[in-house]
């Protein structure tokens, strides 16, 4: 498991809680950028380590921001909100992108407060659409967001488009 200090001041704490679970939005200046930049690198999901790069060279700018799920000190989920994503023809924006959530903590709506707080955070910046991105289908419809459209990704497999106003 990957830790949290129990001094970490986490930057945003009003996206909500789920039992013992709270999602924040984080920033450089935490030890947490740290502990999810090492808990991206070793998760399970490929993608992981893309994130795990961005947060090491901070390759977030302006109103970019990144939001840790944390349960009894340890991150289990992430997840970012993003100007642009992996597709060459980058047509929507903003973008809840590499949403993740460790295996064991599925099913317990741990994906849902991380979108919450995604799309909390793009209301209080002004934003009134928000895309998902994904290969899935059936699963972002739960929480509102509906199929618009297909993209090709960087690495030539086509995603599915999720859109949902706020």
């Amino acid at each position: 498991m990957h830790s949290v200090s129990p001094s970490s001041s986490p930057a945003d704490n009003s996206a909500g809680a789920l039992g013992n679970v709270t999602v924040c939005r984080i920033t450089p200046d935490i030890p947490l950028w740290d502990h999810l930049t090492d808990y991206a690198e070793h998760c399970s999901w490929p993608a992981g380590a893309h994130l795990a790069g961005m947060l090491r060279d901070n390759r977030f700018a302006g109103w970019e921001a990144v939001f840790a799920a944390v349960q009894d000190e340890n991150i289990i989920g992430y997840c970012t909100f993003l100007k642009t994503d992996y597709y060459p023809e980058n047509r929507y924006w903003p973008w809840i992108s590499s949403i993740f959530v460790g295996e064991e903590h599925r099913g317990q709506g741990v994906c849902g407060l991380l979108i919450r707080a995604a799309i909390g955070y793009a209301r209080s910046c002004g934003f009134q659409k928000v895309y998902i991105p994904s290969d899935m289908t059936g699963f972002y419809e739960r929480y509102g967001f509906d199929k618009i459209d297909e993209l090709t990704n960087y690495g030539g497999d086509v995603d599915n488009i999720f859109a949902k106003d706020i």
